[in-house]
């Protein structure tokens, strides 16, 4: 049964990395002391140590232990043999292309299928949905396929911002860009918002944290998502 944590971001303002949600990750991650890290999003360009070292760091304040897929020799075997994932946030082009590179996309959808604990931030969350197309990211590679893992039936946008009336800025809106996407895709898209994630329990799926979220659907007025609420997506009538 799938057990996952599907996470905006990894910093709110004002805490330190996974800060605000190590309560929720003690629970989420009880029944085991070792974490495997997966840095291929690589925010800002750092190595997969410094990456590492980073969530090492945070998960020490809840007692566990983390390592780097890249410091095994066969990532295949380190998937299968993982007690708890975390995919950390960045790129997530980088991350896909790397994810099918090292051919371990399909291995890692089984290991989580079967119920190996996962945490998933920024792009290591966006990668659970059907696909990677709702990332706010820059195309720096061209990944073999936007395909991801498919453990939720939507899209994530993550980091999903409101429009600011306030603001000077003339670009497109998130809501904008994503009512680009319905025109070209069918694909459901929920706008995660800072602070905010998924709990992910077998085929029932929370959301949690203090912010409502905001679910795009083709064809249809854009809706708000209760807080500590089921989601349950309502399907079209044949």
């Amino acid at each position: 049964m799938k057990k996952l944590i599907v996470a905006s971001t990894s910093t709110v303002h004002g805490s330190g990395y996974l800060e605000y949600i190590l309560p929720v990750l003690s629970v989420h991650f009880e029944k085991t002391t070792n974490i495997l890290f997966i840095p291929y999003a690589r925010p800002g360009g750092i190595s997969y140590d410094a990456y590492t070292e980073i969530a090492r760091k945070a998960f020490e304040k809840i007692g566990k232990n983390v390592k780097g897929i890249h410091e095994f020799e066969n990532p295949k075997e380190a998937i299968v043999n993982a007690t708890g994932i975390f995919t950390g946030g960045g790129n997530t082009f980088e991350l896909v292309n790397q994810l099918y590179k090292n051919d371990v996309l399909d291995t890692l959808k089984d290991a989580l299928e079967i119920g190996t604990p996962y945490l998933g931030t920024s792009a290591g969350s966006n990668i659970c949905g059907v696909t990677m197309m709702n990332t706010n990211d820059m195309p720096i590679v061209y990944p073999p396929s936007f395909k991801t893992l498919g453990l939720i039936p939507f899209n994530i946008n993550a980091h999903y911002l409101d429009p600011n009336p306030n603001s000077k800025h003339m670009g497109e809106t998130r809501e904008t860009r994503i009512k680009e996407f319905h025109v070209f895709n069918t694909t459901d898209v929920l706008g995660l918002r800072e602070g905010s994630w998924l709990e992910v329990n077998g085929n029932k799926i929370t959301l949690k944290g203090d912010l409502t979220a905001r679910l795009f659907q083709k064809d249809k007025l854009a809706t708000e998502l209760a807080t500590n609420k089921e989601i349950i997506l309502q399907k079209e009538k044949p």
